[in-house]
């Protein structure tokens, strides 16, 4: 199963889409869930790796096509670390994921959204603590 998800650095709000697959169809479909989670006319900035779906031109058709909805940061490929979303991946993975046994895909997905929505109920907005020039 493949978790596409993004953080609102905002509120914290986690969002999340599971899928089968980590095709451009399924990440478009996660720029239309968050599409129809912020209002009209805002514009969506999304801090990516350099997936292939993440470019595909599919991807870029849709984009074209939402004209300046969203507009897409990619981070350098040593620099993965600067994407918050992989920090979660990982607390994702220790919290929940390792050691899990579950009887069906359904079941996997279902304990995915469980998690991502107790956490919701009490976001937390995520704080910097080194500035740039302690770096």
């Amino acid at each position: 199963m493949s978790i596409l998800s993004g953080i609102d650095l905002l509120t914290g709000h986690i969002h999340t889409t599971v899928s089968e697959h980590h095709t451009s169809g399924d990440f478009i479909t996660f720029f239309r869930n968050l599409d129809d989670a912020y209002p009209p006319g805002e514009t969506i900035k999304i801090i990516l790796d350099n997936h292939s779906a993440h470019t595909s031109k599919k991807t870029q058709a849709y984009l074209k096509e939402r004209g300046g909805r969203f507009e897409l940061v990619f981070t350098p490929k040593p620099g993965s670390w600067l994407n918050l979303i992989k920090v979660f991946f990982s607390k994702l993975t220790r919290c929940l994921l390792k050691n899990i046994r579950v009887s069906s895909k359904e079941e996997l997905v279902h304990r995915i959204y469980d998690y991502i929505n107790d956490i919701n109920r009490e976001p937390v907005v995520f704080q910097w603590k080194y500035k740039l020039d302690e770096i």
